[in-house]
């Protein structure tokens, strides 16, 4: 179909070049004496027609049918192929060259105009490729996007079953000696005869139930904070109060550790809650006595750093914290001694992960510092300062 119809387009053109000026001399024979010679004009516009629309050759024989037909029609002797004026002769000759100039430069028109087309469709096949192939690289982004989340997904959920796990052993194992020492202290009486004896039993009774109390308290403390519902009694408060207040507190259990607090911390004011402070002095005291040799001291230092904020330091002589574990020691359920250890005694890995969710419910940051000089643990926290 595609072949007949540019079959038929050839040889219309053609029927055009032959015919064309056999037309158009039929129509300028009626009004010779009228137009005179600008005849020649529609005959040249005849060629340059044919020449953009079919090519040189069949604008060729356009112009050569154009000058047969005007030395007969129009040249004096009409009606005959000889030329009686040289002047004619000249005329002829130039319409003769202008017409192959025209089909010439038609032709090359027509060239350009094919070499145009091609190039647009070259183009446009060109831009359906690359529509073609950005619409498979997006498919295939997309797919690598989800194949990415689907893996950290599971790697989300590989790491939810881990801690689901390592939470069950650790709550077991905490859980088990508290409640074995309260069973078996509470049900062998036949040691506590004597009132000394029944009133150690129930010391021993009441320690480990203070312990289950620590622990469960330290699970709830982590849910309220995982769970954005940590509520603080904010309150202008001094920082020196609250630092005495959690080394009394740690005395109770360590009556021989020894806590240096900077005697500037006095008299400096934060924003903050009470009893939350306290839990986190309290925690980070504990650590550090349980890391500490003994003999050594625990340091506190309050500083003034920042615009706006109070920043502590608690440090111990413990082995120190390495490099690599100073961020990890913050996370949930995890425990290596001083290099990550929990921030009470044996715990589940909650306490410091405690320590940094009450100090960014208090709008500070708490990192693990790197002192270089001497063996121990530095841990600097921020806490807004209370307006003047």
């Amino acid at each position: 179909m595609i072949a007949r119809s540019r079959w038929a387009e050839q040889w219309g053109v053609w029927a055009a070049a032959l015919v064309g000026p056999v037309i158009v001399t039929a129509v300028l024979v009626n009004f010779s004496h009228q137009i005179q010679r600008d005849y020649v004009f529609i005959y040249l516009g005849l060629v340059a027609v044919v020449g953009v629309v079919r090519g040189l050759w069949p604008a060729l024989v356009c112009a050569a049918i154009s000058f047969l037909l005007v030395d007969y029609f129009f040249v004096p002797p009409v009606g005959t192929l000889t030329i009686a004026d040289e002047q004619d002769i000249v005329n002829l000759i130039a319409f003769l060259v202008t017409a192959g100039l025209v089909g010439v430069l038609a032709s090359r028109r027509r060239r350009a105009l094919m070499d145009a087309e091609a190039l647009t469709r070259q183009l446009r096949e060109a831009n359906t490729e690359l529509v073609r192939l950005n619409k498979e690289q997006a498919e295939a982004s997309s797919a690598e996007i989800r194949l990415t989340r689907s893996e950290q997904q599971i790697k989300s959920l590989q790491e939810s079953d881990r801690l689901r796990r390592e939470l069950l052993a650790n709550v077991s194992h905490e859980l088990r000696t508290p409640l074995g020492t309260i069973l078996t202290e509470s049900t062998d009486l036949s040691g506590a005869r004597s009132g000394q004896a029944a009133a150690a039993k129930l010391e021993t009774i009441a320690a480990e139930a203070r312990r289950l109390k620590a622990l469960v308290d330290d699970m709830l403390d982590m849910t309220v904070i995982e769970g954005g519902a940590l509520e603080l009694d904010l309150e202008p408060l001094d920082i020196g109060d609250a630092i005495t207040a959690a080394a009394d507190r740690l005395h109770r259990n360590s009556p021989d550790r020894v806590v240096e607090s900077d005697p500037g911390a006095s008299g400096t004011e934060v924003l903050a809650d009470w009893n939350r402070l306290g839990q986190i002095f309290d925690n980070l005291l504990a650590n550090a006595d349980r890391y500490g040799p003994p003999g050594t001291p625990i340091t506190v230092m309050v500083t003034h750093e920042d615009p706006g904020l109070v920043t502590v330091r608690v440090r111990d002589h413990g082995p120190g914290i390495p490099r690599e574990m100073r961020e990890r020691i913050f996370e949930r359920f995890f425990s290596g001694g001083d290099t990550g250890g929990d921030a009470k005694g044996g715990g589940i890995g909650l306490g410091l992960a405690i320590v940094r969710g009450l100090v960014e419910a208090h709008a500070g940051t708490i990192v693990v510092e790197d002192d270089g000089h001497e063996p121990g643990a530095i841990f600097r926290f921020t806490v807004p300062e209370a307006p003047r």
